[in-house]
């Protein structure tokens, strides 16, 4: 293993690349420490490990950004409101029909439709950057958050301050833009892994701070433990396939033969990736909130504690429902059985056309089957571990279904890819005993459909 990582770095385009890679990561940490304006950073968010459904919508965002929205620096934001927009037009180019035209033109169409995410990706950030001017810094309860002088200029203070968080998010859009191109791995997909694992020092660190009692310790085995086996459920699941045998059809042409052979049809157990979790949780966060504002007792303390039945029973509906819908949004048999019979290869055994879709189809709906199965376990794990009060809220984001599965599939993406180019150049793998560099094509940004927007 030692003798495969030196190898990254005897090849000066795999080392350019590297450098490149950690040093756009390293600008993008440096704006953590960028404050906002006005803001007492020491007060915001007081209250973000709460369990409440104003708390729980906070803390997912916060892990998601880097924290960045517990400090309220220029990246509070992060780039959610980019994921937000790509994965928006990822639907509307499958439900609308001008726009999957559009999608399909190639090069140009594909640029097109960036441009778009880029646009919406604005008009996110200016409706995000309101909500935490508005329901944060104004008013009574954020009067104590603003440094003196601030409240008489608050109406141009609001135009600077959504300025500001609007022109950080671009920044990191660019960054994110910068990597893909011109380092390792998708750039989107290495920042938000960056922003996920940069919360775990200081939660880690705290242990230490107040004291390892024994309750401490076995909340921290105990966190741990889960830890390992469910990273080694998601790699397994991650690179799972069910493989359909594709064989294409023989060609006279003169005294020469061509075709037949025999390839196969990849399909991911997981074909929906972490989408799922992301839309029912931001769902589920719906109830709780109208039930802390309006007083709805049991909306409030149904669906406002993660360990509650409701939430748990709910939770694992949707994901299952939005497993299947996400994936008969993104696959297409009629559209494969096309390719396939036009391109002259059948699957043994299957009639071409309709039959060929109709098994392709079949296939699919047992494979999501187990898959939104996997994702349903992964995300109500941390609901299940998390009915103490000892195991910190960072932890327990981390542990959730949406951080674990982007850090474990960014990491095994970024493996398969420098594998890639070592092999290109008659290097051994970093990874030796693994399945080489060309892998299974499974990235974070495949599985999420964030990747597509960032070129």
């Amino acid at each position: 293993m030692n003798v495969s990582i030196a190898n990254l770095f005897k090849v000066p385009e795999i080392r350019n690349k590297i450098l490149i890679t950690l040093g756009l990561l390293l600008i993008y940490r440096i704006g953590f420490y960028i404050p906002l304006p006005g803001v007492n950073a020491d007060k915001i968010f007081e209250g973000l490990g709460s369990t409440d459904g104003v708390g729980r919508l906070f803390g997912m965002m916060n892990v998601l950004t880097g924290g960045s929205l517990q400090s309220a620096t220029l990246f509070s934001l992060g780039v959610m409101p980019y994921i937000s927009a790509s994965i928006i037009f990822s639907l509307l180019t499958k439900a609308v029909p001008t726009l999957e035209k559009i999608a399909k033109e190639g090069a140009s169409g594909q640029r097109k439709i960036n441009q778009y995410t880029r646009l919406a990706t604005v008009l996110i950030c200016l409706v995000q950057s309101w909500f935490v001017i508005g329901g944060s810094l104004s008013g009574e309860s954020g009067a104590n958050l603003l440094h003196l002088g601030v409240n008489q200029w608050f109406g141009l203070y609001t135009i600077v301050v959504m300025v500001s968080l609007t022109a950080g998010t671009m920044f990191i859009m660019w960054i994110g833009e910068q990597i893909t191109e011109n380092g390792i791995g998708n750039g989107i997909s290495l920042i938000i892994m960056a922003g996920i694992i940069s919360n775990l020092s200081p939660a880690l660190s705290g242990y230490v701070t107040r004291g390892m009692d024994t309750a401490a310790w076995q909340s921290l085995l105990m966190f741990m433990g889960a830890w390992a086996v469910t990273v080694v459920a998601v790699v397994f699941m991650t690179k799972a396939q069910r493989r359909i045998p594709i064989q294409q059809a023989k060609q006279a042409r003169g005294r020469q033969v061509y075709g037949g052979q025999k390839t196969y049809l990849p399909f991911k157990v997981n074909h929906a990736g972490v989408m799922p979790i992301i839309f029912g949780s931001a769902l589920l966060m719906i109830p709780a909130m109208l039930g802390t504002a309006f007083g709805v007792t049991f909306l409030e303390q149904s669906f406002g504690a993660q360990n509650g039945f409701w939430y748990v029973v709910s939770f694992g509906a949707m994901v299952y429902f939005f497993a299947f819908f996400w994936t008969s949004m993104m696959f297409q048999p009629n559209e494969i059985a096309k390719n396939l019979q036009e391109g002259g290869s059948f699957i043994p055994g299957i009639r071409p056309g309709k039959p060929t879709a109709l098994f392709l189809e079949q296939t699919m709906v047992r494979i999501t089957l187990a898959g939104a199965t996997f994702l349903t376990v992964i995300a109500v794990m941390p609901s299940l571990i998390s009915s103490g009060n000892s195991t910190s809220m960072v932890l327990i984001y981390f542990m959730s279904g949406t951080s674990i599965l982007i850090v474990v599939g960014v990491a095994l993406d970024m493996v398969e890819k420098i594998n890639g180019l070592l092999v290109m150049r008659n290097y051994e793998g970093a990874m030796t005993e693994g399945d080489g560099g060309g892998g299974s094509g499974q990235s974070a940004s495949a599985t999420s459909g964030w990747g597509r927007r960032s070129t």
